[in-house]
């Protein structure tokens, strides 16, 4: 096939690009190619690909690009939790225009198979049960739980303490941040796409990636690359609330691995078929830190408490969709995954950059 690959230069692209090639597929990537994402030599990670300098957001361009292609991995976005409501058009332009320009495009040029980098921002918190009610949604944390170091979310009804579990695809949608608003919102456009062409489109929901290429130095670099350039500069890994947030991380060649076999795959009838690309191995935000530390020599990590606006206390994936529809399951397991990301090259940003497009 011929596949397009939005954002192809960034992180996560660029990865997916390499798997593709390496499969025998033809690329073509489109990447802005922000300094704030790539740095002082942004086409260094994807020498020997088709590389076009260019805005997803760009209909005649597109037009041109999509001709002749059998595919594409939409990856373009802008990533993080933002600064302020403030970034919110930009977040809205870049992810949810630019998504519609593209479907706009590839009706036109007659493409109907869609990978969409999906996120697992859109499930808010996890899965939680309580003893007395059940499975339960609780809201959003309040600032005075927050600021009294309370930090577990309580049952709605009974205010009880709740037991985590894995979060399935089925849950709920319910963003909790201007970006989470967004990657929502792609999934709706991309649905809607689907039902009025009748293409296939997968979401890929990923989990915490981690791996070599993260841009570096910047708060919307993912908390894996500040705390490896805090270690690089001698300093501990500063972790906020108590350090037992858990998550799933999983490393960018397994999510690549699940692009290929994405783009392969047709999904189950209907609009949109959405999947976690997960390790299936949870750990705390803790357990991520001491890792890094220990496989670097780096100081131990300490805790500072607080917490961001917006960040969800636990998001553990249910990774049995991805391995019953796509046959995917991830093959990096934690330790060995940050002993190699411990020396991993990163992508510097450019200097006195905040914010990021990959």
């Amino acid at each position: 096939m011929r596949i397009l690959i939005t954002g192809g230069a960034g992180f996560i692209g660029s990865h997916v690009a390499d798997r593709l090639l390496a499969d025998g597929h033809q690329v073509v990537l489109l990447d802005a190619l922000l300094p704030q994402a790539h740095g002082a030599d942004p086409a260094e990670p994807v020498l020997g690909h088709e590389l076009v300098r260019g805005d997803v957001r760009d209909a005649d361009l597109l037009a041109r690009l999509l001709r002749g292609v059998d595919a594409v991995c939409h990856h373009a976005a802008m990533v993080g939790h933002g600064l302020d409501p403030a970034d919110a058009p930009d977040y809205a332009t870049h992810n949810d225009l630019g998504t519609a320009v593209l479907l706009a495009g590839m009706h036109a040029a007659g493409v109907r198979r869609l990978v969409l980098a999906g996120s697992m921002v859109v499930y808010g918190e996890g899965r939680y049960h309580c003893p007395e009610h059940g499975p339960v949604r609780p809201g959003p944390r309040a600032a005075t739980d927050l600021d009294a170091g309370r930090f577990e979310p309580r049952c709605p009804t009974c205010r009880g303490e709740l037991v985590p579990g894995l979060v399935g695809e089925d849950a709920p949608i319910d963003p909790r941040s201007t970006y989470a608003a967004t990657k929502a919102a792609q999934e709706f456009l991309a649905a809607a796409w689907a039902r009025q062409t009748g293409g296939t489109a997968w979401s890929l929901r990923y989990h915490n990636v981690y791996g070599p290429r993260m841009p570096r130095d910047t708060p919307y670099a993912g908390v894996a690359s500040i705390f490896r350039s805090a270690l690089e500069r001698g300093e501990p890994p500063r972790l906020l609330e108590d350090g037992r947030q858990r998550r799933d991380f999983v490393h960018v060649t397994d999510v690549a691995v699940a692009n290929a076999r994405a783009l392969a795959t047709d999904p189950p009838a209907g609009a949109l078929t959405a999947v976690n690309v997960c390790s299936g191995e949870p750990h705390t935000v803790g357990d991520l830190a001491r890792e890094l530390a220990a496989a670097s020599g780096g100081p131990e990590p300490v805790v500072v408490g607080g917490a961001r606006p917006g960040d969800v206390r636990h998001v553990v994936a249910d990774p049995s969709r991805a391995a019953e529809l796509l046959g995917f399951r991830a093959t990096t397991g934690f330790a060995a995954g940050m002993r190699r990301f411990s020396t991993d090259p990163l992508r510097a940003p450019a200097a006195g950059s905040n914010v990021r497009v990959r």
